[in-house]
């Protein structure tokens, strides 16, 4: 019988039960891939990521959703497992900021993690941003997520963006056009099927707080329906604004997951590439046995 060292923090969380909750699953060298989809079925997380050694970073992540699809990119599913390692004490003492280096599929990114005020954060910085071309007609799109064609505002565009992964930007008109949103699985993955977007990431500004978005993320995809905290998105959201002229200072707060009862706060700042940022809580700690 192998045993593993488990469990669950929440990420962009100030408090235990908000943020996004994501399985972690240390020393994972000796799975197979077919046992890594499983076990991230049994935790039947948005996202379950396995820690492994790495001959390029000081470790290898790798995350799966619950129904077994394998992402990329340094979100909250990379966040977190820092966060984690963290906390178990893994990364030595962290008084000063320390910078590692993180091996997800092809890239190797770097962490910047630091012990302010007794809580660890962390600071993620994600690849220059791609555009693909913007939607010619945003019908079938409002169709898809149970909006009105006016809902959705011209400007920016709506436009796959990548920092990491790449995701469909749809700004709408205000919050309530957001909270409206009531996505159609099959009409959105025909929408997305027609671009190189993983997911839809729509997001509403306001004109009184422009230095602030609120947003929802749908990916049917990989069969995530709805995400409390994409840092995935999140990162290209703020490239594509800046880019666009639609972003004053460089630095973007995004509240996401609020809709779902798991309100997370993102913070990305544009130095120049995008840098994620956040803290998170551990609420539990196991053992999985195989």
């Amino acid at each position: 019988m192998v045993e593993l060292i488990a469990g669950l923090i929440d990420v962009f969380a100030d408090a235990p039960l908000t943020g996004n909750p994501l399985a972690v699953v240390q020393d994972a060298d000796g799975l197979t891939d077919d046992q890594m989809r499983r076990i991230a079925g049994e935790f039947n997380q948005a996202e379950t990521t396995f820690l492994m050694r790495s001959t390029r970073a000081d470790w290898k992540l790798r995350s799966f959703t619950a129904s077994g699809a394998e992402v990329f990119g340094a979100g909250h599913n990379a966040l977190g497992a820092w966060l984690w390692l963290a906390e178990n004490g893994d990364l030595g003492s962290l008084t000063a900021a320390r910078t590692f280096q993180q091996e997800i599929g092809r890239d190797v990114l770097p962490i910047e993690l630091e012990s302010v005020g007794g809580r660890i954060h962390g600071r993620m910085r994600q690849m220059p941003l791609r555009l693909s071309d913007p939607l010619d007609d945003v019908a079938p799109l409002a169709d898809a997520l149970g909006l009105d064609p006016r809902d959705i505002l011209p400007e920016p565009p709506a436009r796959p963006a990548d920092t990491g992964a790449t995701h469909l930007m749809v700004r709408v008109l205000n919050v309530d056009s957001v909270d409206r949103a009531l996505p159609v699985a099959d009409k959105l993955l025909a929408v997305l099927e027609k671009t190189p977007a993983e997911g839809c990431y729509i997001y509403a500004l306001d004109a009184d707080a422009p230095d602030t978005a609120y947003a929802r993320f749908f990916n049917p995809s990989v069969g995530l329906w709805e995400d409390a905290a994409t840092g995935t998105a999140a990162g290209p959201l703020a490239a594509y604004l800046a880019a666009t002229g639609n972003l004053t200072n460089n630095e973007l707060v995004i509240e996401q997951g609020t809709k779902m009862g798991r309100r997370s706060i993102l913070r990305i700042r544009l130095a120049p590439l995008p840098e994620l940022s956040g803290a998170g809580i551990v609420v539990v700690k196991g053992v999985i046995r195989l």
